[in-house]
């Protein structure tokens, strides 16, 4: 199933706004006609009754003239050609399918056997239809399109702001040994919000094509570093690996991500009023250190707190020649992010 919806991503893109193909669909649909429209695959001539050979190279005026005709319109997988027309189709009945009209029932059964992609356009429920395989989905109209993608942008700047102050919060509790298991929690609920609420408008992206680019530009703007700082903090307050504490949070429903005490018994292993102490990953990564070096030093020195009492001597001990300079940086960023000067 996994596999199919990804196919069906691909081949939104085919009908996107401004495509050749989507040009065809809506014309059908302003000229209230029906179609079905079949992509070529191994043995699906088995599957066809009556009509004629046409193998023309594809154009949309040609598509669309063949389409008045009552049958199917079989074209070649790439899209490069036309290969039939006015041709009936004849799946095994006994293929489950929740459509009603005879098009649609025909359509979702032969996507179904033969493994490929149909589009099915209705002229009386003004609808379009694709089929893939074992996934189906209804096109939605570019300006119905446009805004649910506007509302759904609007929330996700809203989750962002919340989610910045809540970062910005955290980075001055750390400082200061103030953290709480409930800050961490809000940190990792607010992102996993911000990511689940946009996969939920991806593919909106996706079936508008060109039309969605600047819409796209800000999409792409308010997830900027949101999982990257998800897995920092993660990285540096829970109890579980990266890998299952990821997992964990891709499973969380958005009911599920209201339960902060689900949050932190599963993922940090503690009660949300106790205090906690970061491990220092995501402080480390922002001074002149390498991946190893950073996590030499956490392994060392377990967490930010004892980190940032170390003399100089000790941090020598673990990257040579370095140590006066490291404590100076760790210092320095200290007092930026106290003073409000830097956000990480």
């Amino acid at each position: 199933m996994l596999d199919d919806n990804k196919k069906l991503l691909d081949f939104l893109k085919k009908v996107s706004p401004g495509t050749p193909l989507r040009t065809v669909i809506d014309d059908l649909m302003k000229g209230e006609l029906g179609a079905l429209i079949v992509f070529d695959s191994p043995e699906l001539e088995k599957l066809m009754d009556g009509g004629f050979r046409v193998n023309c190279r594809f154009t949309p005026q040609r598509l669309f003239e063949l389409c008045k005709m009552d049958g199917a319109v079989i074209v070649s997988s790439d899209l490069k050609r036309i290969l039939y027309a006015n041709v009936m189709l004849t799946p095994d009945p006994a293929i489950h399918t929740n459509e009603t009209g005879t098009r649609h029932k025909a359509g979702e059964r032969t996507a179904r056997q033969m493994n490929t992609y149909v589009i099915a356009v209705s002229e009386r429920r003004k609808k379009i239809t694709i089929y893939c395989s074992t996934s189906k989905t209804v096109l939605k109209p570019t300006e119905e399109l446009m805004r649910e993608t506007t509302g759904n942008l609007q929330v996700l700047e809203k989750q962002r702001e919340l989610f910045d102050e809540l970062v910005s919060k955290l980075n001055i509790l750390e400082m200061s040994s103030l953290v709480s298991v409930s800050d961490v929690c809000k940190v990792l609920q607010r992102a996993e919000v911000i990511l689940k609420t946009a996969e939920t408008i991806k593919r909106y992206f996706t079936e508008m094509g060109k039309e969605g680019n600047i819409m796209n530009m800000r999409y792409k703007e308010l997830l900027k570093g949101v999982e990257k700082t998800e897995n920092e903090v993660a990285r540096d307050y829970s109890a579980l690996s990266l890998k299952k504490t990821r997992a964990l949070l891709d499973n969380f429903t958005f009911d599920g991500l209201l339960d902060l005490e689900s949050i932190a018994r599963l993922l940090i292993e503690k009660q949300l009023e106790e205090n906690i102490s970061p491990r220092g990953f995501r402080f480390l990564s922002h001074l002149s250190l390498s991946e190893k070096e950073g996590s030499d030093l956490v392994e060392q020195f377990k967490n930010l707190d004892t980190l940032f009492n170390i003399p100089a001597e000790e941090i020598e001990k673990v990257i040579k020649n370095r140590g006066e300079n490291i404590r100076a940086d760790i210092n320095n960023l200290r007092e930026q992010i106290l003073s409000g000067k830097v956000m990480y």
